[in-house]
């Protein structure tokens, strides 16, 4: 079945904001969504990872969104229930690129939030824009 226009729309902004994390570095679901516009939405940017597809001609695919730098808020690498050994093989990604992953009390794989998660407010791609709204808010006579 065919994506809705918005349904695809969201997937693009997904995968484009996905693309802006820097290697080494790593956010949350709900960051991502935060990013895009739809913080109510974390849920749905993993659906979006989790279809992310494999085929190399498609605009959008796992060679070139990094989605293993993105783990929930506890800094827990998500368990991939429909993937047996997908946490594991997030975690060597994450381990290739330099990010320390360790195992928690209960078996769980996680990083260190403080020294690897990247946080920015607006997605580096649209600072300039932000800035320039700012600047068009301040208030002229100041």
């Amino acid at each position: 079945m065919a994506r809705s226009d918005e349904a695809e729309a969201f997937f693009h902004a997904v995968y484009s904001a996905v693309q802006e994390i820097p290697p080494g570095r790593v956010t949350s679901y709900g960051h991502i969504a935060k990013l895009i516009g739809t913080p109510q939405r974390p849920r749905q940017v993993g659906l979006c990872l989790k279809h992310l597809p494999d085929d190399p001609s498609r605009r959008f695919h796992g060679g070139n969104v990094p989605w293993q730098r993105v783990i929930n808020a506890r800094g827990v690498i998500s368990p991939r229930g429909s993937h047996p050994g997908g946490a594991q093989n997030q975690a060597a990604v994450l381990r290739a690129e330099g990010v320390v992953v360790t195992t928690g009390p209960l078996g769980e794989l996680m990083v260190d939030l403080d020294e690897y998660g990247w946080f920015p407010e607006v997605l580096p791609s649209e600072e300039e824009l932000a800035d320039e709204e700012e600047g068009s808010r301040e208030d002229p006579r100041s």
